[in-house]
């Protein structure tokens, strides 16, 4: 009779588990990261293959590869920009702290870390001008693009290094084309350029920002160009467009006043040769000294207006004590409801509220001067009153005299609404003096009360997600936020108005309107601020990103998932994910077991793959639910394949069936 098999001796499994990753961009790193993070407690030393798909280097991804122009900045300084965990992030993983942006710049010029290795293209001169700028690098610098793109490789060699020893990575430089297989059985992933498919047990789509073809409207324009030989560029990446369709000195229409503009804007100017004089102290104008190669960019879009300046300074003093009035409890009872929560009269109220509270909050604490009552009394009765409400105008106007240290959203929103000039010369100084203030307050202490209401954004971001599609109908927030919160940074402005004062750039105003004139074969824009006058182009540039919906993607794998109704997609055109765990919400309302998506794309979008240190970095939480999820899933699709554990996972096996074995072992 043969002996009793070892309880821990198990046959060996035929396959591997594996999970396949499509996109390897900050993403995919930070998921990848918190798989390092949680595989020791969750997966139990099993081994695990990893297969990361993307065409573009691992870490930077497209948008922030190293190949790009060195005069296009981030929008955050270094200092507000980490792909690390902290003890304010909510989540149920350990947390694994790391350096940001502007600390792992002063260890690499020091010599206590490496650049990781870019492209075999990347000459010496390049390298060395990168190293260059990260030695210039404080944490109130915005760096390069470059510099950034540097800094996630670097994170993602030491997010590789830090698997434990039984987990590969696989690299495939190539698109995903097409995810299939059974809900309850391992799924097949098809690769451009390979003929048989990767086979996974889970699949993890971390796709960034899509391409997409073109909406009826652009469709429409660019017949119109091509019939009249005019020349039109549709939403885009600005880096990936090709602008050297865009002749010297001739009039462009843009439409789109965001950070797609502020690419455009430099890449037309000092890209093309010119150059800024003055300007060393923020009180000195600085002068544009154009190319002649350059032509004249008349911008306007629905606000008229450029996205608000960055704020220029850091927090002193008391922190706003969030979330108050929108937090966990607040979602949960939102989520509970038996009807589905309306935006404008069940979540908004809350927005306005929380921003209200975050706003009013620095304004007592830091600025009590400036204020007729204590910030105890004034809490009480803040607390109390409605959104919106009479008694809330009226504590607001009672307690704080000066109006311009009053919390307007709407005006926030849209400075321009309402306004008319004579004309479109009174229209460019009119916008110039109104950049020229709004740079003034957000680099002013004195104004801390906008950092506040910054610091409630990002807290009121991090509980939207939860709701999913219920808390953004439309894109409406993210729009806001993005305006409000992600703009430009404050140099960029300073050169916009430089730009304005040389005639490169010229302002179009609010509700900008575009028209394709079949008789003159011109693009026409004109707007509501300067009614009745127009402006004539032979180009058009869209200054934003695609419009992000699966019915219009180009990516094959999104599409055929749509195609087939395996995804559904949200009254703002975005994929639908269980805001738990990040799983694919297919049409028939299931949420898919084995495969999982996050990104900007999906219903669970946050402010983005990375953040500032110290505010919650809801990415990092959802990228940790995931994660966890998957590690889950995993160790029990390994336990129902029998195997031979390593020596270590064997022990611990025998302590949790049988209790600790020796002193030691008790300890561990």
């Amino acid at each position: 009779m043969p002996p009793s098999p070892d309880p821990v001796t198990l046959r060996t499994p035929p396959v591997t588990p594996s999970v396949v990753v499509v996109g390897a961009g900050p993403r995919g790193t930070g998921f990848l990261e918190r798989i390092a993070a949680n595989a020791p407690s969750l997966y139990d030393g099993l081994p695990l293959d990893i297969h990361l798909v993307d065409p573009f280097p691992p870490g930077a991804g497209r948008i922030w590869r190293r190949d790009q122009s060195p005069l296009l900045w981030m929008n955050s300084m270094a200092e507000d920009v980490t792909m690390f965990t902290d003890d304010s992030v909510v989540l149920e993983g350990p947390v694994r702290p790391g350096p940001a942006l502007d600390a792992w710049a002063r260890d690499i010029t020091a010599g206590r870390t490496r650049l990781a290795a870019a492209s075999p293209a990347e000459s010496a001169a390049d390298r060395a001008g990168l190293l260059a700028e990260i030695a210039a690098l404080t944490g109130q610098s915005f760096p390069s693009r470059r510099v950034q793109s540097a800094y996630l490789s670097w994170v993602y060699e030491r997010t590789v290094a830090a698997l434990p020893s039984g987990v590969r990575v696989h690299l495939h430089p190539t698109h995903a084309l097409r995810v299939s297989g059974p809900r309850e059985g391992r799924q097949r992933v098809l690769l451009a350029g390979r003929a048989e498919p990767l086979e996974a047990d889970l699949v993890v789509l971390t796709l960034g920002h899509l391409d997409a073809e073109p909406d009826r409207e652009q469709m429409e324009l660019a017949g119109f160009a091509r019939r009249h030989g005019l020349r039109h560029l549709p939403p885009d990446f600005t880096a990936d467009s090709d602008l050297s369709a865009l002749p010297a000195g001739e009039p462009v229409i843009v439409r789109g006043f965001g950070l797609a503009f502020v690419d455009l804007m430099v890449l037309l100017t000092e890209g093309r040769g010119g150059h800024y004089t003055g300007g060393e102290d923020p009180a000195d104008e600085l002068v544009y000294h154009p190319s002649g190669r350059e032509p004249v960019l008349h911008v306007g879009s629905r606000r008229g207006v450029p996205y608000h300046s960055k704020i220029g300074y850091g927090l002193a003093g008391e922190r706003p004590p969030l979330p108050r009035f929108l937090g966990p409890a607040q979602i949960d009872a939102l989520l509970a409801r038996a009807e589905r929560p309306d935006y404008t009269r069940d979540i908004r109220p809350l927005v306005e509220k929380e921003l209200g509270f975050a706003h009013y909050h620095r304004l007592f604490t830091a600025h009590p001067g400036r204020t007729r009552v204590g910030w105890a009394d004034f809490e009480e009765k803040y607390a109390a009153a409605a959104p919106g409400s009479p008694s809330l105008d009226a504590l607001v106007s009672a307690a704080v005299p000066d109006p311009a240290d009053r919390l307007d959203l709407a005006a926030l929103d849209r400075p321009l609404d309402g306004a008319r000039f004579a004309s479109y010369e009174a229209l460019q100084g009119g916008l110039r003096a109104y950049i020229t203030q709004d740079l003034a307050r957000r680099h002013d202490p004195a104004h801390s009360a906008d950092l506040g209401v910054f610091l409630g954004l990002l807290s009121v971001y991090g509980q939207l997600v939860r709701l999913g599609d219920l808390g953004d109908p439309g894109g409406r927030w993210h729009g806001f936020f993005s305006y409000l919160a992600s703009g430009p940074p404050g140099p960029r402005l300073r050169q916009l108005l430089a730009l304005s004062r040389a005639g490169v750039v010229r302002f179009l105003g609010a509700g900008t309107t575009v028209e394709a004139d079949e008789r003159r074969a011109v693009f026409r824009a004109g707007s509501a601020s300067v009614p009745g006058e127009y402006v004539e182009a032979r180009a058009l540039v869209e200054a934003r990103l695609p419009d992000p919906s699966p019915e219009r993607t180009l990516s094959p794998l999104l599409r055929s998932l749509y195609d087939e109704g395996a995804v559904a997609i949200s009254a703002a055109g975005l994929v639908r994910v269980d805001p738990g765990d990040g799983r694919l919400v297919e049409r028939d309302g299931r949420p898919h077991p084995r495969r999982f998506s996050l990104g900007p794309y999906t219903t669970a979008r946050s402010s983005g793959a990375f953040t500032r240190p110290r505010t919650g970095g809801p990415a990092f939480r959802q990228n940790d639910a995931t994660a966890r999820t998957a590690l889950t899933l995993l160790a029990e699709a390994s336990a129902r394949t029998v195997r031979t554990p390593s020596p270590d996972a064997a022990r611990r096996l025998l302590t949790r069936r049988t209790g600790p074995t020796s002193p030691s072992e008790a300890g561990r």
